[in-house]
């Protein structure tokens, strides 16, 4: 049994909605309710998530748990699409979002559409609808520059980009509404979510899907920086046990908490290229090539980067599963069988 599904197993059967149904957290998430008997009404107007990760969850949990499986095509910034799909549902998980610090500096409006409009829009949804408390994806951008390590969530900096700073938007927005409306709302800082399902193509495309479809493809590796800059790199499972946690913690110590998600270790570039090499070389029976390169630093990015969770371990029970490199075998087999 996953931890997920100890978490849903004595659970009564209720209804909950999840943003971004078609991404890669999303997806993982309407597996994990699915799979714990749970009814899913999933959001979504595929403008980053796509169609396949849907069936492979219809593919996973197989036909019986899809019955309670519900999709509303659309936008969460539209009106319409927000309040249909926030009809009776009795929990809230927003994953719907506009990633990438280097998308939001080339296309700040869109992404300030997508991250602030899209979360005020649902907010208010939530809020006509009566629901009870609103877990949202915020990020571990919103440090911004505060030197600290690790990160404790009520020291942060200036914001970095305007990706960080929608999200630090997020957060001034559902303290506001939890105020305003006695609702109760739950932000997640993720720290660089990995694992199965994450999308390795395009210009955006996070380090460890695009490096995984380069060690596969033959192709050279490029490294932001001299590779010393470290991350919490924190696997998917851990995410879903938080958010799930998040959702039906019995009480919260004020109306609006945020919380630190990862696993609490730091990985540099450098390591988790190595890591990668071997366990796809492992998973494929091949060898592959390992070649570096270097480019110039990225604007927005922070240089290091690690989490105190300790918040998070007292107040919702969250106990991580995966250290990165359990989760890294469990996502290099799946890159290796995926990309062969």
């Amino acid at each position: 049994m996953t931890t997920a599904q100890a978490i849903l197993s004595d659970r009564p059967a209720q209804r909950w909605l999840v943003t971004g149904a078609a991404g890669f957290i999303g997806s993982h998430l309407v597996e994990a309710l699915l799979r714990g008997g749970q009814h899913v009404v999933a959001l979504d107007d595929f403008s980053t998530g796509h169609r396949r990760n849907l069936e492979d969850v219809r593919a996973q949990v197989g036909e019986a748990a899809w019955l309670r499986f519900r999709l509303v095509e659309g936008d969460v910034a539209d009106p319409r699409a927000a309040a249909a799909a926030l009809s009776d549902v009795d929990h809230v998980l927003h994953q719907a979002a506009l990633g990438s610090v280097p998308r939001s500096i080339e296309q700040p409006m869109r992404s300030f559409h997508a991250n602030a409009t899209g979360f005020a829009q649902l907010l208010t949804a939530a809020k006509d609808a009566g629901v009870r408390r609103v877990v949202y994806a915020s990020s571990s951008s919103v440090y911004g520059d505060h030197p600290d390590l690790p990160k404790v969530e009520d020291r942060t900096g200036k914001v970095l980009s305007p990706y960080a700073a929608t999200k630090a938007i997020d957060e001034v927005l559902a303290g506001a509404f939890a105020r305003s409306y006695r609702m109760q709302a739950v932000g997640l800082r993720y720290f660089n979510v990995f694992g199965p399902r994450q999308d390795p193509d395009g210009a955006y495309a996070a380090v460890i899907p695009k490096w995984s479809a380069a060690f596969m493809r033959g192709e050279t590796l490029w490294i932001n920086g001299d590779g010393q800059t470290s991350r919490d790199f924190c696997y998917v499972d851990n995410v879903v046990q938080a958010n799930l946690r998040s959702a039906l913690v019995a009480e919260l110590p004020t109306e609006h908490e945020v919380f630190n998600v990862a696993f609490g270790t730091r990985t540099t570039l450098l390591e988790l290229a190595r890591e990668m090499h071997v366990a796809l070389q492992r998973h494929t029976g091949r060898t592959l090539r390992f070649e570096l390169a270097h480019r110039e630093f990225r604007g927005g990015d922070v240089r290091h980067s690690l989490a105190d969770i300790g918040k998070a371990r007292t107040l919702l029970g969250y106990a991580p599963t995966h250290d990165v490199h359990a989760g890294l075998d469990a996502t290099m087999a799946w890159y290796a069988a995926r990309l062969a």
